[in-house]
């Protein structure tokens, strides 16, 4: 094969259509994707769906397959940043003791959560839906736990991770949409 730069320019025109037509295939799975899940799942917020799985350079040429492959992978990432930004939170000197309790709490949780998504990633590789989707609604009530433990409490107390929690949540509807869809076809 000649080098890239000795390529016809009839080539390189044919290669570019190539590169953008699969691009653009993949984001079209990614828009109809996003659009069916947020019809089909209140959790889901169709910007958030199509923003996070674009995020992921890998989602251009995935299928949907890879869809649910990436959607499992960005949760794996968040529960992991969360984790951290949890720790340093609880560094924090002036922190209100109810707040240092539920952040500990929280840490737990996103803890636990770590080898579920493990687990989760093994079991849908493996096209074993049914245990990943056990594993991922447990990551999903994590999320809820953390989140209402700030709420349960003390009056006036704001979660320091609302945010976080709440991509959790959704990234966590998205992974189990995605496997409904692929098990059902629909």
């Amino acid at each position: 094969m000649k080098p890239f730069f000795l390529l016809s320019h009839p080539t390189i025109i044919t290669i570019t259509i190539l590169i953008i037509i699969q691009a653009t295939k993949g984001e079209n799975l990614i828009n109809t994707t996003c659009k069916t899940l947020s019809k089909n799942d209140p959790n889901i917020n169709y910007t958030f769906c199509t923003t996070s799985l674009q995020a992921a350079a890998a989602s251009r040429c995935a299928t949907l397959q890879g869809l649910g492959t990436i959607s499992v992978r960005l949760l794996s990432h968040n529960i992991t940043d969360t984790r951290r930004h949890i720790t340093q939170l609880l560094k924090t000197k002036k922190l209100d003791s109810y707040i240092r309790q539920c952040l500990g709490d929280c840490f737990e949780l996103y803890s636990d959560s770590i080898p579920l998504v493990e687990k989760a990633m093994k079991y849908y590789n493996n096209k074993r839906f049914d245990d990943a989707n056990v594993a991922i609604s447990s990551i999903m009530d994590a999320s809820t736990t953390c989140e209402d433990g700030f709420k349960e409490g003390k009056t006036g107390v704001d979660s320091p991770l609302s945010e976080r929690n709440d991509d959790v949540f959704q990234l966590s509807a998205v992974a189990l949409s995605v496997m409904r869809l692929l098990q059902t076809g629909s």
